[in-house]
């Protein structure tokens, strides 16, 4: 009955949704890469090249997902290198992320939507030992024709948000079944933990085992990626860069006040924006123009051949580049925090060695800001004056910043080995299924 009351509210939603992403797609080209594979019309040479045992599904929603999939994959294509390892993505800058840097996956297709016959179509095509959700991502449609196909499903690096929770625990009565379909769940946290048995998981399910974005991150921070993202955004030292990343609407114009403030007291200070969302970059823009800042340029003009010619404020408008830019920083301002999104991934730049300041509503990352303030390297802010009195402070001693942000680096650095935890009890799973196949020496 419940699952039937679910296939309706689908049903419904379906008829608001249709013409909305319509019009996305009919107008502004959004999801055309999408949609079919959506609705279950992969591409027959992806099905083809699902060859080897076992066979493992992992599904990372989109760029942060897949940042935390990748060394996990990685962990286990070393076990079995003869699995095939599929690896799905919700989004298309997520597809485009695992092309990138989850080499080790056999191949990548997009995540069905949960109706049923799409889903029961597109398992049947995988044909998976095991399923592998990243972070709290249940569908019910999906887990449910797991279930009944004896999919084993394994979740990895779940977390469950305090507003996800209080949403899931309104609904329990429907996700207590849904979660029955999960035969182990490896969270991040303590406090992850014990909302995931909240909602009715047996505590001998759960496994604490930490967060794989850290071994994601901390390995991927090299001199290389530093020297060709400056030399592609033409900054030179000893110039201070003042980066605001993954901001959200809101945000920018706070930060651009804040770096008014900064141009009086350090005049060569550059700004680089990255907002959250690449389609809000034409806004943002604008938003800089109107600020009394003309002098700007985007990442997309600066790739198509132009060279910066003193402009103070470059906004980058395409995906993919948040983490290397980064390591240009002389500070950094990490958005989804002075407006309620519930934070953004702070350890980005934490694994640079850059101090990090937010804004109180980091909702979404307790643990990554608890952890950041131990050391000093992460820094709440109240509103913009706050930010930029601190911002203005840290700038002007630079020893303290990079002793806090070291700290912080090597907090990240000592945090590793969670994806290596995650690899060996999907594993132990594997061996459930008798499908384990050949494995590396040793």
């Amino acid at each position: 009955m419940l699952y039937h009351l679910y296939n309706l509210v689908l049903v419904l939603a379906a008829v608001f949704a249709v013409p909305y992403y319509g019009a996305k797609i009919l107008f502004q080209g959004k999801y055309r890469r999408s949609i079919g594979p959506k609705f279950g019309l992969i591409r027959p040479d992806l099905f083809a090249r699902m060859e080897g045992t076992p066979r493992i599904w992992m599904h990372a929603v989109s760029v942060g997902e897949v940042t935390a999939a990748a060394p996990i994959i990685a962990s286990l294509r070393e076990h079995f290198p003869a699995a095939c390892i599929v690896l799905s993505t919700s989004t298309e800058t997520g597809q485009e992320m695992a092309r990138r840097i989850a080499t080790a996956a056999t191949v990548s297709i997009y995540y069905p939507l949960d109706l049923g016959c799409v889903v029961r179509r597109v398992i049947d095509r995988v044909r998976p030992d095991l399923f592998i959700p990243v972070e709290t991502e249940l569908w019910p449609n999906f887990l449910r024709h797991c279930k009944d196909r004896g999919v084993r499903v394994v979740m990895v690096n779940g977390r469950i948000s305090p507003r996800s929770f209080r949403r899931f625990v309104l609904t329990r009565f429907f996700w207590r079944e849904v979660l029955a379909a999960v035969d182990e769940m490896g969270v991040i946290s303590q406090a992850d933990a014990e909302r995931v048995e909240a909602m009715g998981v047996p505590a001998k399910k759960i496994h604490v085992l930490g967060n794989a974005k850290y071994d994601s991150l901390a390995a991927k921070a090299s001199p290389k990626i530093r020297e060709d993202i400056a030399r592609r955004l033409g900054l030179t030292e000893p110039e201070p860069v003042f980066v605001a990343g993954s901001t959200h609407e809101g945000e920018e114009a706070i930060v651009l006040d804040v770096y008014r403030r900064l141009l009086e007291v350090v005049p060569a200070a550059q700004l680089i924006l990255i907002p959250r969302h690449v389609e809000r970059a034409a806004a943002v823009l604008t938003l800089v123009r109107e600020a009394g800042f003309p002098d700007c340029i985007t990442m997309s003009e600066l790739n198509k051949g132009k060279k910066r010619a003193g402009e103070r404020v470059i906004v980058i408008d395409v995906i993919g580049e948040l983490f290397k830019v980064y390591s240009l920083a002389t500070a950094v301002f990490c958005g989804g925090s002075l407006v309620q999104k519930g934070g953004q991934n702070i350890l980005e730049a934490a694994a640079w060695g850059k101090v990090v300041f937010y804004g109180r509503f980091m909702d979404d990352f307790r643990e990554e800001r608890a952890l950041l303030e131990e050391t000093g390297a992460g820094i709440t802010v109240r509103d913009g004056a706050d930010l930029a009195a601190r911002l203005i402070e840290m700038i002007r001693h630079p020893e303290e910043r990079r002793r806090l942000g070291e700290k912080g680096r090597d907090r990240v650095i000592a945090n590793m080995g969670a994806a290596g935890r995650y690899a060996a009890m999907i594993r132990m799973q594997v061996k459930k299924t008798g499908t384990a196949g050949p494995k590396t020496k040793g």
